[in-house]
């Protein structure tokens, strides 16, 4: 099914990569140091981290000491959750007035007497574009009595800035007009030697019939699908006269039919039957992987342009010993009937409906139903990633498919499974576009510039946008 094509990178959103530039964090206010300090952004989150030491910080009895990081940019700010160390006078003073501490609920608060060498501090604060460039400052204020500041102190802690990445493109599937699939294998049914009566109890009869069964079972009793066809197609093996094989194969073909539709009611119409005399096919493949004295030489015989009786005696004089080999180990199996069971499935619009058939039976989806159901989660999240993944399980060969996957594994980190997805993706415009985006996360801009030019010839608008951003910056081929 060939896709058609719709960009929706403000529906299902690129990706920003964010950069922290820190200074040397050593006594970065009197007394305080800090150390492994990162600041990054992912999705929604920007995330502050890092290990506050306090060990030469001395309060005393009647005082407090609050740590605030604060974001800074222009006129806007943003104070996160302080940290809060307290004498031991300030700390019973808070206590009796009702106060736990002096910012508020989300304070990390210690006494002075009980602190440890450092603390931890990690905190994820909701992205704004106001941040971009915005500074990450750390401010002291020394508290009195009567909840008054007696000293303050201010440190540059790092910036934060979105490094540059491309918006990802996702493709969104062509509906199908029906969702038509087929489930198909090989049974075994034992005649003995020129009947074409199934006789159920006869050698392993009835586990090939189960199996049969037991595959039209699996739709059939499914109220989500309709059966369309069986198709049934037989075989026989070649020691006998073809016209004999024929009437052989025609006739099992006959019966399986003729079990089959009495079994589960289809019509005559609805069950579909052929017939290969002999199963040639089947005999090379068995030689080609076997290791046969005479390999080479019986697949040359089994190629040539003889009549089927010829041949098979021209095998069976020239080399005896291989030919009752053959009879005894490989003839049995290529007396088989291969059948394909063809049927619909009704579409799914609701996405909670979507979402329950995709954990209980996802091969039931087409693939603008995974889409569809994509929608519903913000890039980048678990949920988003999951939904491209098992859309791209189920239909493992389609380039949609596989460029939607390299997208989300992308946007969630995944460059390597990324990278995979992207060599069954195709050579669309969408495609080459989404190799540049992986180059420049990958910071190989020669190779992101080349795609993104490549792509922009192809038509694709978004690539111009970024091409002109990489050559601003100074990257070429």
């Amino acid at each position: 099914m060939k896709p058609a094509i719709f960009i929706l990178a403000t529906l299902l959103g690129g990706g920003t990569l964010s950069e922290s530039s820190a200074q040397d964090t050593k006594n970065i206010v009197p007394d305080i140091s800090v150390e492994r300090f990162k600041m990054d952004r992912s999705g929604r989150y920007l995330a502050v981290r890092m290990d506050v030491d306090w060990s030469e910080l001395h309060v005393n009895s009647n005082r407090a000491v609050l740590l605030t990081p604060r974001f800074i940019n222009g006129s806007d700010s943003l104070d996160l959750p302080s940290i809060g160390i307290y004498g031991r006078r300030r700390y019973y003073y808070y206590m009796r007035n009702g106060r736990g501490n002096i910012s508020g609920e989300n304070e990390i608060s210690r006494r002075a007497s009980q602190k440890t060498k450092t603390v931890s501090y990690h905190n994820p604060i909701p992205y704004e574009e106001w941040m971009n460039g915005a500074e990450l400052r750390f401010h002291r204020s020394d508290w009195g009595c009567c909840r008054a500041i007696v000293a303050e102190y201010d440190g540059l802690l790092g910036q934060h800035s979105e490094a540059f990445f491309p918006e990802l493109i996702y493709v969104r599937p062509e509906a199908e007009t029906m969702k038509s699939r087929s489930l198909s294998g090989s049974a075994f049914i034992d005649f003995p030697v020129d009947e074409t009566i199934i006789y159920p109890g006869y050698r392993q009869n009835m586990a090939e019939l189960i199996k049969i069964q037991s595959t039209i079972d699996s739709v059939r009793n499914d109220e989500d699908i309709s059966i369309v066809s069986v198709w049934l197609k037989g075989y026989a093996s070649p020691e006998s006269p073809y016209w004999h094989n024929r009437q052989l194969a025609i006739g099992r073909t006959q019966a399986l039919k003729k079990h089959i539709r009495l079994l589960f009611h289809f019509t005559d119409k609805q069950i579909i039957t052929e017939y290969e005399p002999e199963d040639w096919e089947g005999l090379r493949r068995y030689v080609a992987q076997s290791s046969l004295a005479h390999r080479k030489e019986i697949l040359k015989m089994i190629d040539n342009n003889l009549e089927p009786d010829a041949k098979e005696a021209k095998i069976k004089y020239t080399y005896p010993e291989e030919y009752r080999f053959l009879l005894q180990h490989c003839y049995p199996a290529l007396r088989h009937t291969d059948y394909r069971i063809d049927y619909n499935i009704r579409s799914y619009n609701d996405p909670e409906e979507i979402k329950r058939i995709m954990a209980e039976r996802p091969e039931k989806l087409s693939l603008n139903e995974f889409y569809l159901l994509a929608r519903e989660y913000e890039p980048g999240t678990q949920e988003f990633t999951d939904v491209f993944e098992a859309a791209v399980r189920m239909f493992p060969d389609d380039e949609t498919a596989n460029l939607n996957a390299a997208n989300a594994a992308m946007r969630h980190g995944d460059l390597s499974t990324a990278e995979n997805y992207l060599t069954k993706a195709g050579s669309s415009a969408e495609a080459v576009y989404a190799r540049g985006a992986l180059a420049i996360r990958s910071k190989d801009y020669r190779t992101a510039v080349r795609c993104m030019r490549m792509a922009h010839e192809m038509g694709l608008r978004a690539a111009e946008i970024i091409l002109a951003e990489l050559r601003g910056r100074g990257y070429t081929e």
